[in-house]
């Protein structure tokens, strides 16, 4: 245990400088960033749509940046922490070590997500597009059929089930173990935490009654911590072939795997609990309102 304890400041800081870790033991080699096509692409193409839409905004209106610069911010936060988790070093790092790839996990699913569904970026990456596609796109969006799946979709419950399946199935050393071993797989498992993670955010922030984000994002807390908390006091390693090497010291497999779910267990918690006080504080203010009528909060839609 106080060889365990001891390897916590060097875990810190091979997360904050990935670049300087070396694969399994080998002095000359360093942990490569992950040059993947199919991460790059959408990445790439993101940031590029909401650049030239932010631009012909920014051409239109000479406040936009009073109005918009906090969101564009958001976004740059945002889209830098998924940046960070599946291109940089951490990525490749966490290939090799179970802890760092829950630090890959939580940025994708606590800081990436939020942050993203903050900043709003799809009404002005629409703006990248001629006006006719624009005029198709919300047209689409309108439709009885798309609304009514949409609004399945975000419901609380639905949202938060889903994500937190998500989460559970992925963590079953089988599907675990196939994430680390096939890249395909491992591609598919970080879409389903992104996606299930944009949903449950979005829900909690933009569909979701005040009382119930504070429930549902509780119940989120309480189910992710027990996980942790099932992988911090495993008494055998539970992913066997994801072998713990000289990346984080001289940490044994058991070690990296109670590492990461302390991990996934205290950072993550702290990230749900900020949102449950947020939410509750929303929930206090609002409870001498009078209801909306309609049942959903102000501001519910596709964007």
């Amino acid at each position: 245990m106080k060889r365990f304890l001891a390897t916590l400041p060097a875990c810190g800081l091979l997360c904050a400088t990935p670049s300087w870790a070396h694969a399994h033991g080998d002095a000359g080699q360093l942990v490569p960033w992950t040059l993947d096509a199919w991460v790059l692409a959408p990445l790439g193409f993101s940031v590029l749509v909401y650049g030239i839409g932010l631009a012909r905004l920014r051409r239109r209106s000479r406040e936009f940046w009073t109005h918009f610069r906090g969101s564009v911010a958001v976004f740059a936060a945002g889209w830098l922490s998924l940046f960070v988790a599946l291109v940089s070093p951490v990525h490749a790092a966490g290939e090799r070590s179970f802890s760092i790839h829950m630090v890959e996990h939580e940025i994708v699913m606590a800081v990436a997500a939020p942050l993203l569904v903050l900043a709003r970026p799809f009404g002005i990456a629409l703006w990248a597009w001629p006006r006719h596609v624009r005029t198709i796109v919300r047209q689409v969006m309108r439709a009885v059929p798309v609304r009514t799946c949409w609004r399945w979709l975000t419901a609380p419950l639905n949202a938060t089930l889903a994500h937190g399946a998500a989460i559970w199935l992925w963590h079953w050393p089988g599907l675990f173990v196939a994430a680390v071993s096939h890249v395909a797989v491992h591609r598919l498992q970080h879409l389903c935490f992104l996606l299930t993670a944009l949903l449950f955010w979005y829900s909690m922030l933009r569909c979701a009654r005040s009382g119930e984000a504070v429930w549902h994002t509780f119940f989120t807390m309480l189910h992710t911590s027990l996980l942790g908390a099932l992988l911090a006091l495993a008494p055998h390693p539970l992913y066997w072939e994801q072998a713990s090497t000289a990346l984080i010291g001289t940490l044994t497999p058991l070690e990296d795997q109670q590492l990461g779910g302390i991990l996934m267990w205290v950072p993550a918690g702290t990230v749900y609990a900020a949102s449950i006080l947020i939410f509750a504080a929303r929930w206090i203010r609002d409870s001498g309102r009078a209801p909306r009528p309609g049942g959903r909060p102000k501001g519910e839609g596709l964007v």
